[in-house]
């Protein structure tokens, strides 16, 4: 067995959601000594496997590692963690393995309207040749089942993921920190989340910050705004691994009231440090934070700001969940993912 693998967002240096869980897949699969040809757009020095660096963009990268794919009947799966476009490209090859993490793009909220379109055209062609679909949670696989009920389900297998570090030390909160995480987008709902910490009561807004950590993304000009314009409010585009660690650790809330998530993995890394979450109940939220948060109607600025309130005002809630949070993380990790992973492969 020899897995070529897309890695081109696990190298990017600004990781959002998708790179993270390539980048946990790769260490873990590498861990096992499992052989591993690796496509990328860029050079890079780490690790001791097959390199194919194709430095082409855009769709020209894909027709490449198509093409090599073709003369390389020796890698025996292709996973594709970040496109479905060479899986779409090689058909019925039988090798294809796309990982399905969402589909954001058939939802009514705004999205970016380039992966919209090509999500939308290419979907329903890779659920039907591929030989193996990975989802990141069991609601996306359901999402995925309810858009196409024709589609085969003993082959999309739910594999999750893990978490940012392995063994995290527990935060030690400063007592003023709110954080949320997040390119900024409709999807992410920073807009409601700032209205709703705007109406908290004076007293409470004197005493917490809520901090916002992110790269910009799409429809997000109101988001900006707003962040520099309301009292209490700071955004910090996007911040490296050791200082979202850093901010995690002082964390008294991790706030995250998407609209729509596959998994949602600063939920996770916030409950490992037993960080009290308030999210919302959408996707896989309620899959991952379990018994281990407080929910809010993501849509109704009230609701949100209701759960806020909470928190931060009812300490004993905060001590219960600081002790299910780490118990509810321990059912994630990348081993648990790749043992899903090669169960899958083993069944296709």
């Amino acid at each position: 067995m020899r897995i070529g693998i897309d890695i081109r967002e696990a190298m990017n240096p600004k990781k959002t959601g998708k790179g993270l869980w390539t980048q946990g897949f790769l260490e873990e699969l590498r861990h096992r000594g499992i052989p591993l040809t690796l496509f990328s757009n860029r050079s890079y020095d780490a690790g001791s496997e097959e390199r194919i660096v194709l430095l082409q963009s855009g769709f020209s990268w894909h027709c490449r590692t198509a093409w090599t794919l073709r003369k390389r009947p020796d890698i025996t799966h292709y996973v594709s963690p970040t496109s479905y476009i060479v899986p779409s490209l090689l058909g019925q090859d039988g090798r294809m393995i796309p990982v399905v993490h969402d589909l954001i793009a058939f939802q009514k909220e705004p999205h970016d309207n380039k992966a919209v379109m090509i999500e939308r055209m290419l979907l329903k062609k890779i659920v039907r040749s591929s030989a193996l679909i990975l989802t990141v949670s069991n609601a996306t696989r359901e999402d995925l089942l309810q858009k196409y009920p024709d589609a085969d389900a003993e082959k999309i297998a739910p594999v999750y993921a893990g978490p940012m570090q392995e063994h995290p030390p527990l935060s030690k909160p400063d007592g003023r920190t709110i954080l949320s995480v997040g390119t900024l987008c409709p999807r992410k709902n920073q807009l409601r989340l700032i209205k709703a910490y705007a109406s908290l009561p004076d007293a409470l807004r004197k005493n917490y910050d809520l901090v916002l950590v992110g790269p910009r993304g799409w429809n997000d000009e109101e988001i900006v705004t707003r962040s520099r314009e309301t009292p209490g409010v700071s955004w910090r585009s996007y911040v490296p691994d050791e200082e979202y660690s850093a901010l995690l650790s002082k964390a008294v809330v991790l706030a995250f009231p998407s609209l729509y998530e596959g998994f949602g993995m600063p939920v996770l890394d916030a409950l490992q440090r037993g960080i009290p979450v308030l999210t919302s109940e959408r996707g896989s939220l309620k899959e991952v934070a379990g018994t281990a948060a407080v929910f809010s109607d993501p849509a109704d600025v009230p609701s949100i700001q209701s759960g806020l309130k909470l928190l931060l005002t009812d300490q004993h809630l905060r001590r219960k969940l600081s002790r299910k949070g780490p118990l509810q993380a321990r059912k994630f990790s990348w081993k648990r993912t790749v043992d899903l992973f090669l169960e899958a492969l083993k069944k296709a």
